[in-house]
């Protein structure tokens, strides 16, 4: 019949077929036919919506937004699907009808025209949806970037106090980048990314906040994608362009905006205009933090603020490990509390290594394993879990990163010495010269320059960290851990080092481990005796300091060490060294401070490659005839404050009058540093005649000056290299004279003075004991450095500085004091009668001074609450103070004795 519906209806039909027309039997007559088509063309739109919803899954893949006409579609098609299921349903009850009731049954007939017509419409409805869904060109736009996306991250804890620094920082107008330094694993990342993350919660004016990682290993590239996945869209044919057409966009999209960047763990200097980086300035008002382990590498960076991350105090660190270890193993025996703390304190408030201990201890219920713990962490804390595979390889990036081989060797170097023992810098000078580390000079001044330059890079890598006076450097208990397993698990390196400081020895390890080895540390033990003849033919370094036991070294023991170069026994009982001394032929440093020798053998008359000896503070009171100038390599000598002249009949130099010892320091070639003890007024007047002595002094004790009554240091101007100076035993001595500019004016008052000049300019450490008569030190106004002044048992001081020098004008001496320590001063009444401003000041100890009521503090001179004063607790009761503030400021310092 085609398309036409046409039937012939007889006059005994037209009741039963309910009057219907000709146009509404087509739909009934056609319901068969369209539900078939139905279901085909529903099968059509599910294939298409599937294809739309791919491309708009793709797109969203890639950042893009489906767009609305895209959305609105497929919830129409969705709709349809649900409609058209339920027509098809509807049909199949009608068919079932028509069986049963008879096609021309008038209940049938109804229903039946009722479903075509809903069928014939949805067909229509549905090729209209077909044609839409064929138009969709584009199913997705480009979002366009939020100004802040957060960064998953942990909360910052015990970095509270540093996030405050840097925010105020990014609030002031003038700064316009910042760069956060610190130790890898000290939390940088941790930290940048709560700044990243406060933008979220703050309100603010920048149109942009940027988060990127640029790593150890830059691409610059990488780099400048991340940036446009910001502020454009990072599509293929943007990534294919050249890094130079990336900047121009970059450049063109940044320009136009106020920008905060955030750029996490840069390693070298990164060139913002070849990335596309406006650099921040007051006129964009945008802004740029990053972080780095490199301090200086802010610098190169052009930092306004340099803020150095610290490790977490003590408190925090115990709150971020009993977080990781949790309740359930803290809580699980009365006895792990307190071995937890012992855990946590080896990690040294680093929060890589805290959270690290942390997790696996975590599951550690018993007492027994938290004390197995401490042992692995105290001995070899590599194999503790997670330390060898994460902390240390995390780490071992700043080592990997420095400048050289000679860089990483000095650092590697500073392991042999004690857990958290500070390291004078001077000893490194002289060690890392003579055990050949420095080839690039031959002078002394240029060696002991790379030295300064050397620890100066570790300092600033955060591999090394400066005492307050900067005098000393240490190592962060984790760094050195790191350092040591460097030489103990990596290739070249590996058992090179033997080194067991603080492990309670009482003898030495088994000599086998000494074949191989390069350079051995034993400090800090309690060895009693070395004895036998190991053989180490490779052996440059031994360290034996601090051994307080060792009071023996046999005979034969050294014989076999044929290239050491350095050799250190400081601060042991050592009462002799054994002759085969003599077969260190190698020797160039040799540190007897503090030991109990008396006399030095002539056998040392072998060591011609010696470059530093060092006396200071020992007993040695004996040296043979010639031993000295015998030594023609020696750079630098250290006798201060040693034990010569304190027993003159010992057989060896009998006195300074005689003048031999000043001699023989006269005639080494080589000399740059001197440290010397001065017994009699003749012989400092030989001393300072000397045209080479002086200049080269760096240090000077004079003692035991027998019928001086006044003393002129206006002779010691001339030592610029003067850094210490002690005077004691001086029992007659009852002034000090000063030619005023060189006028041959002495001074004996100070009104004329001009505060300006610095006549002891390098002058750090002054002692003064037992010096009976002396009334006043007001000379030390001329020291404006002064970081240490220790004062002793002088019966008639009266004051430090005296009234004199106050009513010369506006004096304001001690800005630099580290420390004063004033001892056994009974007539003791002022140590500068106006307050003062110590800036750097951390201990005040005071005893046996009753009569000193007042000192010179106000609520301005706590050094921010880092002062700690010590003293007799009736004394502390009995002090005067500025003002009521005073006293507050004061008062959590003191630390009665």
């Amino acid at each position: 019949m085609g398309n036409v519906f046409s039937v012939s209806i007889s006059t005994n039909d037209i009741a039963g077929c309910c009057d219907c027309t000709a146009a509404r039997a087509n739909y009934i007559c056609k319901l068969a036919e369209n539900r078939v088509t139905l279901r085909t063309e529903l099968q059509k739109l599910r294939e298409l919506k599937n294809d739309v919803n791919r491309k708009v899954d793709v797109a969203e893949r890639q950042q893009m937004k489906r767009l609305d006409q895209v959305q609105g579609w497929l919830s129409r098609v969705e709709a349809m699907e649900t409609e058209v299921g339920q027509l098809i349903g509807d049909g199949a009850e009608t068919v079932e009808e028509k069986r049963l009731c008879g096609c021309c049954h008038p209940k049938h007939c109804i229903s039946s025209y009722t479903l075509g017509k809903k069928v014939a419409r949805k067909l229509q409805d549905m090729a209209t949806l077909m044609n839409e869904g064929r138009n969709f060109e584009v199913v997705a736009d480009i979002v366009p970037p939020t100004p802040v996306e957060e960064i998953p991250g942990r909360p910052t804890v015990g970095l509270e106090s540093t996030f405050e620094k840097v925010w105020r920082s990014l609030e002031e107008e003038h700064v316009e980048m910042i760069g956060l330094y610190g130790l890898g694993g000290v939390g940088k990342t941790t930290l940048l990314t709560q700044i990243n993350n406060h933008f979220l919660k703050t309100s603010h004016n920048f149109d942009v906040v940027i988060w990127v990682v640029v790593s150890k290993t830059p691409n610059l590239g990488q780099v400048q994608n991340e940036i446009w996945e910001k502020v454009g869209f990072c599509d293929n044919k943007w990534k294919s362009k050249s890094r130079h057409e990336k900047a121009k966009d970059i450049w063109r999209a940044l320009s136009k905006k106020r920008f905060v960047m955030l750029l996490d763990d840069m390693w070298e200097h990164m060139d913002l205009l070849e990335v596309g980086i406006p650099p921040p300035d007051q006129q964009n008002k945008s802004k740029l933090i990053f972080t780095t382990r490199s301090q200086d590498l802010c610098g190169q960076m052009g930092a306004h603020t340099k803020i150095q991350v610290k490790s977490l105090a003590w408190k925090d660190s115990w709150d971020l490990f009993q977080k990781y270890v949790g309740k359930d193993a803290l809580n699980s025996d009365p006895e792990i509390p307190e071995l937890a703390e012992m855990v946590a304190k080896e990690c040294c408030g680093l929060p890589l290594a805290i959270i690290t201990i942390g997790r696996a201890m975590a599951s550690k219920v018993t007492p027994q394993d938290w004390k197995h713990a401490i042992r692995v962490l105290q001995t070899r804390a590599s194999n503790f879990p997670g330390m060898g595979h994460r902390v240390y390889p995390l780490l071992k990036y700043s080592y990997d990163s420095l400048p050289s081989k000679i860089v990483q060797s000095c650092f590697l170097y500073c392991s042999l010495f004690p857990e958290d023992c500070f390291i004078v810098k001077e000893t490194l000078i002289y060690q890392w010269i003579c055990e050949g580390f420095l080839d690039e000079f031959d002078d002394i001044d240029g060696a002991r320059n790379q030295v300064f330059n050397i620890i100066s890079t570790l300092v600033h890598a955060c591999l090394l960290e400066e005492s307050s006076n900067t005098t000393c450097v240490k190592f962060h208990d984790v760094v050195r851990d790191m350092a040591l397993w460097i030489t103990s698990e990596m290739g070249e390196m590996k058992g090179k080092f033997l080194v067991q400081t603080s492990a309670g020895l009482t003898q030495a390890p088994d000599f086998v481990k000494w074949t191989t080895t390069e350079r051995i540390s034993l400090m800090d033990n309690r060895i009693e005796k070395l004895t036998g003849s190991p053989t180490c033919p490779n052996l440059s370094t031994l360290l034996l300091d601090l051994n307080s036991d060792l009071q023996m070294i046999s005979n034969g023991f050294f014989q076999f060490m044929p290239n050491l170069r350095v050799l250190s026994l400081a601060k042991t009982k050592i009462v002799e060294l054994p002759s085969d001394i003599s077969n260190l032929v190698s020797l160039q440093y040799l540190d007897l401070y503090g030991t109990e020798i008396k006399k030095l053998p002539i056998e040392m008359k072998n060591l011609v490659q010696l470059k530093a000896l060092r006396l200071c503070t020992s007993k040695v009171s004996s040296i043979p005839q010639g031993l000295i100038s015998s030594l023609l390599m020696l750079q630098g000598v250290g006798m201060y404050n040693c034990g010569l002249y304190d027993q003159v009949a010992e057989g060896g130099v009998e006195s300074y009058d005689n003048e031999s010892l000043i001699e023989e320091l006269e005639s080494l070639k080589y000399l740059t540093h001197l440290r010397v003890t001065i017994a009699s007024a003749s012989v400092f007047k030989r001393f300072l005649s000397s045209r080479k002595l002086p200049s080269c002094t760096h240090a000077i004790c004079l003692k035991m000056f027998k019928g001086s009554s006044s003393l002129n240091l206006s002779s010691l101007e001339n030592m610029k290299h003067l850094d210490g100076l002690t005077m004691k035993d001086l029992d007659s001595l009852r002034e000090i004279k000063f030619d005023w500019a060189g006028k041959g004016k002495e001074t004996v008052g100070y009104s004329s003075l001009n505060p300006k000049v610095e006549c002891f300019h390098g002058l750090g450490e002054v002692a003064i004991n037992r010096c009976q008569m002396l009334k006043n030190l007001t000379w030390l106004i001329f020291a404006p450095n002064l970081q240490y002044l220790t004062i002793g048992q002088c019966d008639e001081m009266e004051e430090v500085i005296g009234k004199s020098a106050e009513d010369g004008g506006n004096l304001s001496p001690f800005t630099k004091l580290i420390r004063l320590e004033l001892n056994g001063l009974p007539q003791l009444k002022n140590v500068y009668r106006n307050p003062l401003p110590f800036l750097y000041l951390d201990r005040i100890e005071i005893v046996g001074c009753p009569k000193l009521k007042r000192l010179p503090l106000n609520s301005n001179s706590a050094n921010q609450g880092r002062v700690v004063m010590v003293g007799k607790q009736e004394w502390w009761n009995e002090l005067e103070w500025e003002d009521e503030a005073t006293l507050t400021t004061f008062l959590p310092s003191f630390q009665a004795i």
